[in-house]
């Protein structure tokens, strides 16, 4: 269709300032929700079925759960605020949880503090180290210090070699592969300092949950975003933009165009730069391809009865291919799903690995074999139904010097911004996280467009 036959639709009243929003993920929910408490017109386009991102859910048993196991810290201020402000506090489930390590063909449980003292893989010594490097990595209050350092690096010096090749390197190669020597100690540090907040008194770890899964939550948002007076498009993808004298003034879908007075981008850079490449310099546009991504497949599984007692299992055996078993049961009791137990196994790799390829059958097929080494137990005639999910863009890969590559949310682009996860420093990812940077864009583009009205003509 040419362009000059492309119908063109403004949303909103016609006199407010009116802003697209690309992505319902939790950022460009946040972004729209705020938008519209600051009084501005909002439309959200979303390529997928349904809104959440990568907290979409599917159902089992009647009950909505996550495609991608989700939970919450007890210090995720930003989410807990955001759901207090949508009166939802009632639902916030806390609950302890148990954390263990599979490590040469054996289970252990690492969920208090006296458990890293009968780590037996480890001499007598090396866990005092491993406790010690806990303590140390969370009393770092200037994260600047620890850009220089890889990963390795850093946990190396705190804790020695032996700490280091038996707890944190199979940690690390299982989730970045080949990029793991390289990974910046600022990511890794993030990590110690979350799950070591989200401890009660005893030191055992505490997380939160969704009353009826991050789904609920998500459609809530979205619900409130409406009532006030801004629109949520599924199954409408941005397919390009309109741009006069470059500024960006309108958003194609399928359906038409979009008008617009800015707009705020949530989705993976790569994708953010297609929309740009047309209308930017192309070394910008190559810029932002700079932050590589690591795709994931879960694997979802529906069983009649539990494989262990431990909620989330890290991987530490080099020839098993998932970097975690997380037994999603051992957190939302069986019964919210009536009497299924639901297990994820994760896996973090290229887009170009053999295994994100494989068909659904032939990833449960894969799997099997694996999770039997680790519970002989387990019969395939326990699976009572299975899964499998898969994300393009599911961890940015944050190197060392990964700061110097993130990009301003202000572009080339006039009146076009971006906010997503690789933005997200030093933490990482994550509905909390997301929450925060998409209310932060959007206080940012409503101030930034009342300047603009009140300045002189």
């Amino acid at each position: 269709m040419a362009e000059s036959a492309i119908q063109i639709r403004r949303c909103g009243s016609g006199a407010d300032p009116h802003i697209v929003v690309i992505g319902a993920g939790f950022t460009g929910l946040a972004a729209a929700y705020q938008l519209t408490r600051l009084g501005m017109s909002v439309t959200v386009l979303e390529g997928d079925a349904e809104v959440g991102g990568l907290a979409g859910c599917f159902e089992v048993n009647g009950e909505r759960l996550e495609k991608f196991y989700h939970h919450w810290f007890v210090n995720d201020s930003h989410i807990m605020q955001l759901v207090r402000e949508l009166d939802g506090e009632r639902n916030i489930i806390y609950r302890p949880t148990r954390t263990g390590m599979y490590f040469a063909n054996n289970l252990f449980n690492l969920s208090a503090p006296l458990d890293v003292l009968r780590f037996k893989p480890l001499r007598y010594l090396d866990r005092m180290r491993l406790a010690a490097l806990v303590l140390r990595a969370r009393a770092v209050n200037d994260w600047k210090q620890l850009e220089p350092l890889t990963a390795q690096q850093w946990l190396t010096k705190l804790g020695g070699e032996a700490v280091y090749r038996v707890v944190w390197e199979p940690l690390l190669r299982g989730k970045f592969g080949s990029h793991a020597p390289d990974i910046s100690a600022v990511w890794f540090w993030n990590k110690l300092k979350l799950r070591g907040g989200s401890r009660d008194r005893r030191g055992n770890e505490v997380l939160a949950y969704y009353r009826g899964g991050f789904a609920a939550l998500a459609r809530r948002l979205a619900a409130e975003i409406a009532a006030r007076g801004g629109e949520i498009r599924t199954g409408a993808a941005a397919r390009a933009l309109l741009v006069d004298a470059n500024r960006v003034i309108g958003v194609k879908t399928a359906q038409g165009v979009i008008e617009a007075d800015a707009v705020i981008a949530t989705p993976a850079l790569p994708i953010i730069a297609d929309l740009l490449r047309p209308h930017v310099p192309a070394d910008y546009a190559d810029r932002l391809c700079k932050i590589q991504y690591l795709a994931n497949v879960c694997v979802v599984l529906e069983l009649d009865r539990s494989l262990s007692k431990t909620y989330w299992l890290n991987v530490n055996d080099p020839g098993f291919p998932f970097v975690g078993v997380i037994e999603h049961t051992n957190f939302e009791p069986a019964e919210t799903y009536g009497g299924r137990h639901i297990v994820y196994l994760s896996k973090y790799l290229p887009e170009s690995d053999p295994l994100y390829a494989m068909s659904d059958a032939q990833m449960l097929d894969y799997s099997l074999p694996h999770l039997q080494r680790m519970f002989p137990d387990l019969a395939r005639s326990w699976i009572l139904a299975s899964h499998v999910w898969r994300a393009r863009f599911a961890q940015p890969i944050v190197l060392r010097g990964y700061h110097d590559l993130i990009p301003s949310a202000e572009t080339p682009l006039k009146g076009f911004h971006i906010a997503t996860m690789a933005q997200i420093y030093p933490e990482d990812r994550g509905t909390n996280y997301a929450v925060r940077e998409g209310r932060a864009i959007a206080r940012r583009v409503c101030e930034r467009m009342r300047r603009s009205q009140s300045a002189p003509a």
